[in-house]
């Protein structure tokens, strides 16, 4: 059953939908004219509406143009008896689900609601689903320099400039990229990861540009590069400092020309895409010994942001156990567990090596090996299984 608003400045075609939408089990309100739908649509949700194009004072399209602004997830369907291919067009461009001609056809009528209505849960579950994946992206921290980052990211998000991550292993530059990604204008489009220390050299090429079919021997069929997966979207290079030189040399014409090549053709393709990068090597000491291209680091790095180690952030770690155990809990289908002051300094001592990544694993840990509570000595017990003492 859906929700319907019918905003028609006939009577008889209100009361008629209104009658048959009802029989047919959905609950329906109406409105005479578009300031009177607006103003509903202000103190109420829908799933559907139905929207006359005529009206007086102002017409369907001026209404369709505040909804789909102000309302972006309700269907609206159009309905006139004045419809034309070039109106259905363009009401469609500007938002609307569907365009239906009057007289209204009911069997037509009934499966495009029907059909409105299915695109309407499918976008709820992808947000949902969206806001599960996101959680898991999450900058944990109020201590200076997250803050610091933060404000980077917001001042940096809604531009165009590339932008270049260092920190240790396990701090959360992939993070950082993603909370960049997500606030840009490019958050709808791909986020396409790319780990260049795990691609054997040989093979980083054809990964990030594609190849042709019989480019070379296993090269079966024609295949899109990371690259063109990520157009209008963002390509998150992580650890590109092991990249090999050959291939920075490709990404360094990638990045100037805003084209690249598939290997095995001559054609170049153009791209829009938006490069973030990340390493955990000091790029400088890389580019004293020829390992890394000085004009690839300069072109990449249009903003640099450090993300610190969470050593250089122990202010943190209440916020990062709480949220951890919130998180591990809801996925383990387990009641929150607390943990005590007295474990949570203990942990503070600890020297994290693997930074948020080796903090979550014994988070993990600890509720998976104590009771309803974390105490000091679980810490003690569990935080450090090998290698003797938890101290720095």
């Amino acid at each position: 059953m859906a929700k319907i608003l019918v905003i028609d400045d006939e009577r008889s075609i209100r009361n008629t939908l209104k009658e048959i939408l009802e029989y047919e089990k959905h609950e329906v309100e109406i409105a005479s004219d578009g300031m009177e739908g607006l103003e509903l649509l202000k103190k109420n949700t829908y799933d559907v509406a139905l929207l006359d194009i005529k009206m007086p004072e102002m017409d369907g399209m001026e209404v369709l143009e505040i909804v789909t602004k102000d309302y972006p997830d309700l269907q609206v369907i159009m309905i006139s008896g004045h419809g034309n291919v070039d109106t259905a067009v363009k009401a469609v461009k500007m938002g609307a689900y569907d365009f239906i001609e009057k007289p209204l056809d009911l069997n037509r009528l009934l499966v495009t609601i029907r059909n409105a209505m299915d695109r309407s849960e499918l976008i709820t579950e992808t947000k949902s689903l969206r806001r599960k994946i996101s959680k898991s992206y999450d900058m944990v921290g109020e201590s200076a320099p997250i803050k610091q980052i933060l404000d980077m990211i917001d001042l940096v998000a809604p531009t165009e400039a590339r932008v270049l991550i260092t920190g240790e292993n396990g701090t959360g530059k992939e993070v950082a990229a993603r909370w960049i990604h997500d606030k840009s204008h490019r958050a709808d489009s791909p986020f396409i990861e790319v780990n260049c220390a795990a691609i054997p050299s040989e093979l980083i090429e054809s990964e990030l540009f594609g190849h042709e079919k019989g480019a070379f021997t296993s090269a079966n069929k024609q295949r899109k590069g990371k690259f063109e997966q990520a157009n209008k979207g963002t390509i998150f290079l992580d650890e590109i400092g092991d990249m090999s030189l050959s291939a920075q040399a490709k990404v360094l014409r990638a990045l100037q020309e805003n084209k690249i090549t598939r290997v095995g053709a001559d054609k170049d393709i153009s791209i829009d895409v938006r490069v973030i990068a990340a390493t955990n090597k000091n790029i400088e000491v890389e580019i004293k010994e020829n390992r890394f291209r000085e004009d690839l680091y300069h072109r990449l790095s249009v903003i640099l942001i450090h993300v610190p180690s969470l050593n250089d952030r122990l202010d943190d770690i209440p916020l990062l156990a709480d949220h951890f155990i919130t998180k591990i809990c809801e996925e383990y289908g387990s009641p929150k567990v607390e943990i005590t002051k007295d474990a949570i300094k203990e942990l503070q001592k600890i020297n994290w090596t693997g930074n948020i990544r080796e903090f979550r694993n014994v988070i993990e840990r600890l509720l998976i090996l104590c009771g309803d509570k974390i105490e000091k000595e679980d810490v003690d017990k569990y935080a450090r299984p090998i290698g003797g003492h938890n101290g720095k």
